[in-house]
């Protein structure tokens, strides 16, 4: 089913995304729907993943008035239903609304607020909600509001209804939990699904728990890293978005690792913003499609 955002005034370029059932004349039918209603492919990337059947393709695309978003809505529908496709259509110039998590640690919320007001990520941050306090100073210097949504045991459910009120009343597009430590009830994921990012510490699903640099020093490893990805009920392996590695020797010690790892956790999630805003990720299955 489609969903498709409203148009800035001036916009010419558009993204269209889909992903379908892979047959021959995909491109063919896209291609020509394009050039039949006076469209211009900029760029065009797609993908036919044999393991899933599943065909995935990103268009950006110029139009010239009369063209708007709503005849082009209406006009593609028919393509979409003929190949079963589910496909969305957005200005490229939107701007994704997005909503920052955080608790105790802040160098990921100080990293993308900081690409955010620089226009390095086109994003507008609505909001930082955290379960703490640390940070209201920080989101303040930035223009940012924020949102204490204290959580315990026994409020966790009052706690994520507020959260989810919050999306709602900000139009929300994109939740980023930017080492938000709660972990969230199987409802609100189903509730955020596709549209909430999670950063974590590895690149593998190890060294779990308090202190994982700790626990990869005393293991002796030579890699660290970070993974980006969607937030699925499963904690911390929803559909991996981006990764980030560093190469460590024997002598970095346990606070070195810390640094490091808090550098690859920031750019991973930057990564995975950015490509999220601009429309380059499809999900396929527990796996993702990303086009860069």
């Amino acid at each position: 089913m489609a969903q498709v955002a409203q148009q800035q005034p001036g916009t010419g370029q558009y993204v269209l995304t889909l992903s379908c059932p892979d047959k021959q004349g995909i491109v063919h039918a896209v291609s020509s729907y394009l050039f039949l209603t006076g469209c211009n492919i900029v760029d065009s990337q797609q993908f036919g993943d044999a393991s899933s059947g599943l065909y995935f393709m990103r268009v950006h695309f110029s139009a010239e008035p009369p063209v708007t978003l709503e005849k082009l809505r209406a006009s593609f529908a028919a393509t979409g239903d003929a190949f079963r496709m589910d496909w969305q259509l957005h200005p490229s110039a939107e701007r994704t609304r997005m909503l920052l998590l955080v608790s105790k640690f802040g160098h990921c919320l100080n990293d993308l607020l900081f690409r955010a007001g620089s226009g390095a990520l086109p994003v507008d941050v609505v909001g930082v909600v955290s379960n703490h306090t640390d940070f209201q100073e920080l989101a303040g210097s930035y223009g940012v509001p924020f949102h204490h949504i204290p959580v315990t045991a026994d409020t966790k459910a009052e706690a994520e209804a507020q959260l989810l009120d919050l999306v709602r009343t900000e139009q929300v597009d994109l939740v980023v939990l930017a080492r938000y430590m709660q972990v969230l009830s199987d409802d609100l994921c189903k509730a955020l699904a596709g549209r909430a990012i999670n950063i974590h510490h590895s690149f593998l699903p190890s060294f779990k728990g308090a202190k994982p640099y700790h626990q990869a020093h005393a293991r002796g490893v030579k890699l660290i890293g970070a993974t980006a990805h969607y937030v699925t009920a499963q904690l911390d392996e929803g559909p991996i978005i981006e990764q980030e590695v560093v190469r460590v020797s024997h002598d970095v010690n346990p606070e070195q690792l810390v640094a490091l790892g808090r550098d690859a956790e920031c750019q991973a999630l930057a990564r995975a913003v950015k490509w999220h805003a601009e429309h380059r990720v499809l999900l396929n299955g527990s796996r993702t499609v990303v086009f860069t």
